[in-house]
C-alpha cells in the first residue's frame, strides 16, 4: 500500500537532518541524513547543508510512495509568520529566510507542496504527543537540553505557539540563585546555566578536565566529584525552571529529549526533587519524563507539522 510521507527536517546548533516520516510517525528506513551546522559556519555552508540533506531524504522515497510537504523545526527564536529563523547558536543566520530556501529547492522535486516552519521545541512537543511519551496528555511541554535548551507547549489539547511562533521557549526564562555563563547577555537564562556545552564550561571553571557534554557524562558515571556537582547544578536549575512553568500553566507532564537529558539518569532524578520541594501542590503534581522516542523525536515531530497540522491551526 503506498504511503504519504512528509520530508522532516531538524535544524540544530551543531547539525541539521532530514528524513522522511510516515503518517504513522516513523522514519523511513534509509532516509536520515544530516550534516554540520554550527557557530563556525557561514551562511553557504549552512545552505549547502541544509538543501544536502533535503535532497538526500527525497531521494531515499520508496518507490510508489507520495511526499505530501515539508515540515521544519528549527532552534529559536523563529518568525513563522514570514518562515524566518534565527538559531542563537549560529550566528551567520539571523532572520534567514529558510522556508523558502527549502521551498524553493524542492520545487522542482516535489511542485507545490506545503513547507511549514515551527520552533523545535514546537516539533518536539507534537512528537511526543503523537507517539512519545506524551500520548493522551492534553496540558504538557516538551523540552530539548542539548547545545541549547528549547521548549514547547500543548495546553487543552492545542498547540501553543504564539504569535511569533516562540511559547515555550524555556531556555531564555531566569532562574534565581544560579549564574550561568555570561552568553546573550543573560547569564541567569537556563540556557547560560544548564545547557550541555555551559554545563561543561561550568564544570572546566571548577577544575574539571574535559570538553564534552560525553566526557562529563562518563566522569560523572565514574565518580568523578566536579562532575557529579555539575550535573546537580543543573538539574537543580531545569527543576526550578519546569516548576515556574508549572506553576504558570498548571502542566501535566514534561517530557525531556536531548542528547545531554541522556547524560545520566541521575539527571531527572535531581529535577523531580528539586519540583518536590516546590510549596504549591499543584506545581509538585506534575510528571517529568524522558522523551519516548530516543533520537528520532525531532524528525517525527517535524514531520507532525504535516501529518498533525489540524493540532496548529487556531480553533
Amino acid at each position: 500500500m503506498p504511503e504519504k510521507l512528509a520530508v522532516a527536517v531538524d535544524f540544530g546548533g551543531t547539525k541539521v537532518e532530514a528524513a522522511l516520516v510516515s503518517a504513522n510517525g516513523t522514519v523511513v528506513e534509509g532516509s536520515r541524513h544530516r550534516a554540520p551546522t554550527g557557530r563556525a559556519a557561514d551562511s553557504s555552508q549552512l545552505e549547502q547543508s541544509v538543501t544536502g540533506v533535503v535532497a538526500s531524504a527525497i531521494a531515499a522515497r520508496p518507490q510508489g510512495d507520495t511526499i505530501v510537504g515539508v515540515g521544519i523545526g528549527s532552534a529559536g527564536p523563529v518568525l513563522v509568520s514570514e518562515g524566518l529563523v534565527s538559531p542563537l547558536n549560529v550566528p551567520a543566520w539571523r532572520d534567514y529566510p529558510m522556508r523558502e530556501l527549502i521551498r524553493s529547492s524542492v520545487a522542482g522535486e516535489l511542485g507545490d507542496v506545503p513547507v511549514e516552519l515551527q520552533m523545535d521545541g514546537v516539533a518536539i512537543t507534537l512528537a511526543e504527543h503523537w507517539v512519545g511519551a506524551g500520548q493522551g496528555v492534553d496540558n504538557l511541554m516538551g523540552m530539548v537540553v542539548s547545545t541549547g535548551i528549547g521548549g514547547g507547549l500543548i495546553l487543552g489539547g492545542r498547540v501553543v505557539a504564539g504569535p511569533t511562533g516562540n511559547a515555550g521557549h524555556i531556555g531564555h526564562v531566569d532562574v534565581a540563585g544560579i549564574v550561568g555563563e555570561d552568553t546573550f547577555g543573560n547569564r541567569g537564562s537556563l540556557e547560560a546555566i544548564a545547557s550541555g556545552p555551559h554545563t561543561v564550561a561550568w564544570a572546566n571553571s571548577q577544575g574539571w578536565v574535559g570538553g564534552t557534554g560525553e566526557e562529563l557524562a562518563a566522569s560523572y558515571a565514574a565518580g568523578d566529584e566536579l562532575a557529579r556537582q555539575a550535573i546537580v547544578r543543573t538539574g537543580t536549575a531545569l527543576g526550578q525552571a519546569i516548576a515556574s512553568a508549572t506553576a504558570l500553566l498548571d502542566l501535566e507532564l514534561v517530557a525531556i529529549g536531548g542528547g545531554f537529558s541522556q547524560s545520566t539518569p541521575d539527571l531527572l532524578t535531581v529535577i523531580r526533587e528539586t519540583i518536590a520541594r516546590h510549596h504549591f501542590g499543584f506545581v509538585r503534581k506534575v510528571r517529568v519524563a524522558p522523551s519516548g522516542l530516543s533520537g528520532t523525536g525531532p524528525l517525527v515531530g517535524a514531520g507532525a507539522i504535516i501529518h498533525r497540522a489540524e493540532m496548529l491551526r487556531r480553533p
